[in-house]
């Protein structure tokens, strides 16, 4: 099984590998949420919901945090941090990506997964929503608490209608019956009314159950088709309604174990059509049985004693379920995985009771069901006898029901295993204090008192107990401010966090348990100690003074004599519930054995403590020492004040007894927590108003002091801003002299600046007239040597002229000599180009030579070419004639083979026929014979009743005779007569031999009236045989019974015989196998 923790994540894959579809024992993934810090912690996981299409979950924690999980992405995110606990949650809305959650604060929430935004906010509600309903258009919802439902409207979010009841009656649970427009509202009365959608006018309501089958109604299902509503309650047993014909049609009972139904739902199936046979079952035990409501069989279980389940979903595919278990984690199972054969227990035994169309107690059947084999019905006698045994067994589970605990526990056995080893197992001890205590865990009453905040008389709390651990200190603070907001009196116990102290270092880690087990201690173990308040419980100490003198009259004198008072050896040894004398582990044995017992036994081992202690008392003679003594350890073994209190509790008369004063344990009850106002209440109101009065008389001076502080303070601060201001002034002078003297340093530079640049200009000036005088000299001189060269260049350009003359000349020459050599050698390049001109003709010439020859070879090629392709032409029809002819002769030898198989078949059907006629005429044989044998019984039968009258005619002669009837023996003889009626009446159904005996029944009876009438008149009734000779009548009715017994034996035996001899003569024809044609 794979862990998915959540942590600190926002996001994440659920699985590191997908699992298996065969998962042991189904769990798929188990999701737990912890957070890691000084001390870790795991936050409880409280509701879930899938969405339509099954693939994707919702769940909301203890802290408001909303995830959302897809098994097909394998992902998870945080969509939403409400900071509230949830209480309902709905994902099957019209708008896939919005879904609606309920909170603590009575308020109803829409959220949008994508976008992680508030849409809406629906209120109206006075108390915790405990179902959301959504309609399957996802357009409307109804939110359901105890006291009212509200019907929605999801588009806008406004509400439409409001049903209010009756504070008495209670609403359970109202919602949207699958596939149609009917709303079923289900109230604590065990009423059931459906109403119409459109209208919300009232359809119908469901009958009153049978007497005897009533239940407290807890848990409801509606199968998909909407026509099957199961309802489950505090009992064993679940009711079936058919919703079509409004009637109760079963109880199934589950096993022993079952004592309470807590949740129900419909497992779906995808080839059932919506009438869903798979019906999930959660138990007080948090153990979810899957039974299948047509078989009565148990197909698996989730779930177990160690491993229990708070509450569960089905996806609406089929293939999940999820579950919060009781440690707070999430678990989720595969649904294919635990429909495996390999998975699945042993069936165990159910009992059905099935009512359809019964209307007396004396008709209706009791069947159970084991191992898929029914048993046949039972008789009104039988069914008595069961009633019987049934309310034996209840009355047996009464007796023992004041021992049985949450969790399997028996009070008896443990108390048995505390004597024999003084304590329970370390290991499971908070478990059994747990179910001893028998503590409620209402989460949500526990949230009210803890969203108070922290109470004023305990905001100071680390001032008068300083605890080094921070994170024990606020446990004990968020304890004490709870138990203060449950009851005012707490507020003003100055010795509640003494009391409250141990409780809250053992469950530091759960503050649900730690409160409830301290408002458990103090409404069981700590009666009338508030009654005196403020004084010390002097009733309380009496009874243990009142004890203590009876068992030891002399430590008693001593005390006394030394004016030690009850306050100060049993005080303080109450206050702080042994925590100051003892250890650990001597206060957890010592606990064990207190939780085990009546709440006197706590009394008792006070007293026990004292005794025990009497040899170092009895030498004390100083009250300080009496005080140091039962207020610190002392050498004490606690195994002996354990049995001391035993022995007291069994030595201790009753009138004094503390048992006669004090109650039995009362566990604290479920949903709300009880109301504690056992104390003088004006006195905790004074001190409560003395203590606000004071506590706004501290307010008010600490806001005057604190007034007058800011005003110091503002006068302070412009003391300083003056001063500031004045220092910014003295500096902004000194800045302004200083700037000054700048600037006059700075213009004196300036002129001195401004001379010494007139100066540069000067120079500036003769030197550029002095460049001017050398540049125009230079271009004077520049302008001589331009024509200079000038001159030069032309002499140049002569010169060059003349030589290119001469050079042109020359080459004239060489070009005529080269132009004769070229013509030359053009003449000789002509020879040899006509060379080549007649070797290439041969070439040519030689080249069309073979072209002719190639082109007669391809002449020929393509005329055989020719020849073969006309060939073919002629051979291809032929060939194509032989495939026709081939495929007309397979045709003519299949309708041959159809032609004979046909022939075969009307064979066949003709044999049939003679075969059916043959048959026929046989019974029709039989049926002659048959008629001639009843015709004969007939005959026998006229001639036994004319005996019979002549007989009876002999016997009214005999009875008038008779003077008193034995009325016994004529009970009984009517009844075998009836019982002979009516195994006549099943045979012989076939012919008139009912009628006549049914004349013969109703003389009788009507003689029998007039018998009755008119005892000594001449008409006796044959019925009445009790006044003479009983015996003999009795023999002729059984010779009577036995003939037609023997007669009708005989019928059989020749049916049978003529049957089994026609069956012999012609066997039925074995028919080949024809197929379907349209």
């Amino acid at each position: 099984m794979e862990t998915c923790d959540l942590g600190d994540r926002q996001d994440g894959s659920i699985w590191r590998r997908k699992p298996s579809p065969a998962a042991p024992r189904g769990v798929l993934v188990n999701i737990i949420h912890s957070v890691k810090g000084y001390h870790s912690k795991a936050i409880r996981f409280l509701n879930v919901a899938f969405d339509s299409a099954g693939d994707s979950l919702l769940a909301g924690d203890y802290q408001g945090n909303i995830y959302i999980f897809d098994f097909n992405g394998n992902r998870f995110s945080l969509v939403q941090r409400t900071m509230q606990a949830c209480t309902a949650l709905a994902f099957n809305l019209r708008r896939k990506t919005e879904f609606l959650v309920a909170l603590a604060d009575y308020s109803v929430k829409c959220f949008d997964t994508e976008t992680k935004e508030l849409v809406s906010r629906m209120g109206g509600h006075d108390s915790a929503v405990t179902s959301i309903s959504v309609h399957g258009s996802g357009r409307y919802a109804i939110t359901t608490s105890t006291d009212t439902a509200q019907l929605w409207d999801l588009d806008t979010f406004q509400r439409k209608r409001k049903l209010n009841v009756r504070q008495s009656v209670g609403i359970q649970k109202v919602f949207f019956l699958p596939l149609s427009n009917t709303i079923l509202s289900c109230f604590k009365d065990n009423s059931v009314f459906a109403w119409e959608f459109d209208t919300l006018h009232c359809k119908y309501r469901l009958p009153t159950p049978v007497e005897g089958s009533a239940l407290l109604y807890k848990a409801f299902a509606v199968t998909r088709d909407g026509r099957i509503f199961v309802a489950g309650g505090k009992s064993n047993q679940l009711h079936l309604w058919c919703l079509e014909s409004k009637q109760l049609t079963r109880i199934i009972q589950m096993p022993p174990k079952v004592r309470a139904v807590r949740h129900l739902e419909f497992l779906p199936d995808s080839f059932d059509g919506g009438s869903n046979q798979v019906l999930g079952v959660l138990s007080q035990d948090n153990i979810m049985r899957f039974i299948n409501i047509g078989t009565c069989k148990l197909l698996f279980d989730i779930g177990s004693n160690e491993e229990g389940i708070s509450t569960a979903a089905i996806s609406p595919n089929g293939r999940y379920i999820a579950a919060v278990m009781e440690n707070g984690s999430l678990n989720l199972y595969s649904v294919r995985a635990l429909t495996q054969e390999g998975n699945k227990p042993p069936p165990p035994i159910f009992k059905v009771k099935d009512w359809s169309k019964c209307t007396s107690e004396a008709n209706k059947l009791t069947m159970r069901v084991t191992s898929g084999r029914s048993k046949r019905p039972c008789k009104s006698k039988g069914s008595k006898i069961q009633t019987r045994l049934m309310k034996l067994q209840v009355n047996t589970s009464l007796e023992n029901k004041e021992n049985d605990l949450s969790g399997g526990l028996n009070k008896k056995r443990l108390q048995a295993l505390l004597k024999g080893f003084g304590e329970y197992p370390a290991k499971y001890r908070m478990f059994v204090w747990r179910s001893l205590l028998q503590l409620p865990e209402n989460y949500l009453a526990f949230s009210s008192l803890i969203d108070k905040g922290t109470h004023s008389a305990f905001v100071n709390i680390q001032k008068e107990y300083p605890i080094k651990n921070r994170r024990l200190l606020r446990v004990l603070q968020r304890t004490l401010s709870a138990l203060a907001h449950w009851s005012a009196i707490f507020a003003e116990t100055p010795y509640i966090p003494l009391l409250a102290f141990p409780f809250v270092k053992l469950f530091q880690n759960n503050q649900l348990i730690c409160f409830e087990v301290v408002a458990t201690v103090v409404v069981n173990f700590c009666q009338h100690w508030f009654e005196y308040f403020p004084n010390p419980p002097v009733n309380v100490l009496g009874m243990m003074e009142n004890v203590l003198a009876h068992h030891d009259k002399e430590l008693l004198q001593h005390l006394i004599k030394y004016n030690v008072t009850s306050q100060v050896y049993a005080w303080p040894l109450l206050e702080t519930l042994f925590s100051e004398v003892l250890t650990r582990e001597e206060w957890l044995k010592v606990f064990d054995n207190i939780f085990s017992n009546h709440p006197s036994y706590f009394l008792m081992v006070v007293v026990a403590y004292i005794i025990c202690s009497r040899a170092p008392l009895l030498h004390c003679n100083q009250t300080a020492d009496f005080e140091y003594f039962f207020h610190h350890r002392n050498n004490l073994d606690i195994n002996v004040v354990i049995k001391e209190a035993y022995h007291l509790m069994e030595a201790t008369p009753l009138d004094i007894h503390p048992q006669r004063m004090l109650d039995d344990f009362i566990p604290l009850t479920k949903g709300q927590y009880p109301v504690f106002n056992k104390y003088p209440k004006f006195i905790v109101d004074y001190q409560t108003q003395e203590r606000e009065r004071i506590r706004q008389d501290e307010i008010e001076y600490l806001r005057e002091r604190q007034l007058a502080h800011e005003l110091e303070v503002k006068a302070w601060e412009h003391k300083a801003e003056d001063e500031a201001w004045y220092r910014k002034q003295e500096i902004l002078l000194e800045a302004e002299e200083q700037r000054r003297k700048v600037l006059l340093e700075e213009e004196e530079k300036l002129a001195e600046q401004r001379q010494r640049l007139a100066a540069v200009k000067r120079e500036l000036k003769v030197k550029e007239l002095q460049l001017l005088d050398a540049s125009r000299r230079r271009f004077l001189k520049h302008q001589q040597d331009q024509r200079q060269m000038e001159l030069n260049r032309l002499n140049d350009e002569i010169i060059r002229k003349a030589s290119m003359r001469e050079q042109e000349r020359a080459a004239t020459v060489q070009d005529v000599e080269v132009r004769w050599m070229e013509l030359e050698s053009q003449r000789q390049l002509f020879e040899q180009h006509l060379i080549k001109d007649q070797e290439t003709a041969k070439k040519e010439m030689k080249e069309e030579v073979d072209a002719h020859r190639r082109k007669v070879d391809l002449e020929d090629h393509l005329v055989q070419r020719l020849m073969k392709i006309h060939k073919e032409d002629k051979q291809k029809p032929q060939i194509v004639a032989e495939e026709n002819l081939a495929q007309a002769e397979q045709k003519l030898l299949d309708t041959d083979w159809r032609l004979q198989a046909l022939h075969k078949l009307r064979h066949d059907d003709q044999a049939r026929e003679k075969c059916y006629e043959e048959i026929a005429k046989l019974l029709h044989d039989n049926r002659v014979k048959e008629a001639e044998l009843l015709k004969a019984m007939r005959e026998a039968e006229e001639k036994k009743w004319e005996e019979v009258t002549q007989k009876k005619a002999q016997l009214e002669e005999e009875q008038k005779a008779a003077a008193a009837a034995d009325e016994h023996r004529k009970q009984f003889l009517e009844g075998k007569m009836n019982e002979e009626l009516e195994v006549a009446e099943k045979l012989q159904r076939e012919d008139g031999y009912f009628e006549r005996l049914h004349d013969l029944k109703t003389g009788h009876t009507e003689r029998g009236v007039e018998l009755q009438q008119v005892p000594r008149s001449g008409n006796i009734c044959l019925n009445d045989l009790s006044s003479s000779e009983p015996s003999s009548h009795g023999r002729r009715q059984e010779d009577l019974a036995r003939q037609e017994w023997e007669l009708m034996a005989e019928v059989r035996r020749l049916r049978q015989k003529l049957t089994s001899q026609a069956r012999t003569r012609h066997p039925p024809a074995r028919l080949p196998a024809t197929p379907w044609t349209p």
